[in-house]
């Protein structure tokens, strides 16, 4: 009995240490909105305003998307050796947001002259490694470890052998590592490094608040919040170890700071982009695509979702918002249809619905993907992960797309900035069920309004050319710092305004 009442008593304290944990960092988030002055960010207000003309910026104190800066497209004649460090090299469609950041960025600056050595894992055949048409681009592979990670100390290895080499004999420049691809424990003994999160403890506690509220009776109750509390905690601790921090949203970048408590100097927001020579509006493909799949003309509302049909994307949400609309209102069943790319354990469900209100495509190439976004009318995500800055919403954006999705600080902060744009609901039944009937309700006339504003903005700041640019400027100012340049790279005058 005394035994029972130990582990209760203990129990408890966890559940009270947690729930402080999050009170702390809510009044942190309210008290620092309050005091938030005009570097602070504000979704009503057009990013790059407080900028004047001519003004040169200090950039590793600038407070916001380094996608405002117009750096020069032209590459610079100092051309920099860049270490790259990622779990895993996208393979066609299979592929999340951090390999697709890691593929796009990279070969962008492969494209611009750098000198690229990316440290990944073998595949399981691997003749079927993908090959480009870059001689500056370069691959050292190795086997993955049980969990799938790279090895640490083989890739360091590898690593050393590469930062002596070279005609003539050359370090790296820069070292860049995607998330904890190179880990605390070797990244440490290196200050010219930079780390892009494409996902923190911190926003997986947003995810799992949202997943338990919408957990079914049946469904057993999930212990995972303290853990990630405790998590959080760790990461506080060996996030330090790197000396630059890449945030690929404006939330992550304010959370590192308030959060995690990095210095702002060593905190750097690039918002994500995608290739804007495959996803770009082409309405003559969008109709041979619908023609292709067979979409009768009596469809008014074509409705698009892709990406992984699993659980934590928000799936079982949105097929029982489908499930139900279809049931009850006969006008939306007979005009609507949902176009759906992808894989995962939801395709079947989706099906379920029927081919006459749900289009079930499989996973697609890129640029079968493109033509998708072309023939929809909206691009809808429902993802209940408060993680990184979602790949499909870009690339939706620069095809042209109004975009509907769940009301997470990412996407309300760097996206879905105002209802120009697209359309937000927090995740619910109910309000994503009233969201889909107002995008129904504002047509198509509405939509391509939208969706020519979200084409604009999504070349404005999404494009793997700004991204790319970006990412360059911070390389060669961290180059510069660590190698003594006198030319001081972290200064810029940004000319176009």
């Amino acid at each position: 009995m005394a035994r029972d009442n130990k582990a209760m008593i203990s129990g408890f304290r966890c559940l009270c240490a947690f729930i402080f944990v999050i009170s702390a960092c809510s009044i942190a988030s309210f008290l620092y909105s309050c005091q938030c002055t005009s570097p602070c960010h504000d979704p009503g207000r057009e990013w790059g305003q407080s900028l004047t003309p001519n003004q040169t910026i200090d950039l590793l104190s600038f407070p916001e998307a380094w996608n405002n800066l117009n750096f020069p497209q032209v590459p610079p004649p100092w051309r920099m050796k860049i270490a790259v460090f990622v779990k895993k090299w996208p393979h066609r469609s299979q592929a999340g947001g951090l390999e697709r950041h890691a593929l796009t960025l990279h070969l962008e600056l492969a494209k611009r002259g750098h000198e690229i050595h990316i440290f990944t894992t073998s595949p399981i055949n691997a003749s079927s490694f993908p090959k480009y048409p870059f001689p500056n681009l370069h691959f050292h592979l190795s086997k993955p470890t049980a969990a799938g990670y790279l090895d640490q100390s083989t890739v360091w290895d590898q690593f050393q052998a590469q930062n002596s080499s070279g005609s003539p004999r050359r370090p790296f420049d820069v070292v860049h590592t995607e998330s904890v691809g190179l880990m605390h424990t070797r990244s440490r003994k290196l200050t010219n490094l930079a780390v892009s999160w494409h996902g923190i403890a911190y926003e997986t506690i947003h995810s799992d608040i949202i997943q338990e509220l919408l957990r079914s009776p049946e469904e057993p109750q999930a212990y995972s919040l303290t853990e990630r509390a405790v998590k959080v905690v760790e990461e506080v601790k060996f996030f330090r170890s790197y000396a630059h921090h890449v945030a690929t949203s404006d939330h992550v970048g304010d959370v590192l700071k308030r959060v995690y408590m990095i210095p702002e100097e060593r905190v750097h927001v690039i918002l994500n982009g995608v290739d804007e020579e495959i996803f770009r509006s082409d309405f003559k493909a969008g109709k041979n695509f619908r023609r292709n799949f067979g979409i009768p003309k009596s469809k008014t509302l074509v409705l698009g979702i892709a990406g992984r049909l699993v659980k934590d994307k928000g799936h079982p949400l949105m097929f029982e918002a489908l499930k139900q609309m279809i049931r009850e209102n006969a006008k939306f069943r007979e005009t609507a249809i949902v176009l759906v790319a992808g894989d995962g354990p939801w395709g079947s469900r989706y099906r379920g619905l029927g081919s006459n209100n749900v289009l079930v495509l499989g996973p697609l190439e890129q640029a079968q993907l493109a033509r998708f976004y072309n023939a929809i009318d909206i691009f809808i995500n429902p993802t209940l992960r408060a993680q990184g800055l979602d790949h499909t919403l870009l690339e939706a954006m620069l095809c042209g797309k109004p975009v509907l999705a769940t009301r997470l600080a990412s996407i309300t902060g760097s996206v879905i900035v105002n209802g120009n744009v697209g359309y937000t609901f927090p995740p619910t039944l109910e309000l994503l069920k009233r969201a889909l009937y107002r995008v129904w309700s504002d047509g198509r006339g509405v939509l391509e309004k939208k969706g020519e504003v979200a084409r604009q903005r999504g070349l404005q700041f999404f494009s793997a050319t700004k991204m790319a640019a970006a990412y360059e400027r911070l390389f060669l100012c961290i180059s510069s710092m660590s190698g003594g340049d006198t030319e001081n790279q972290c200064q810029f005058e940004d000319s176009s305004r």
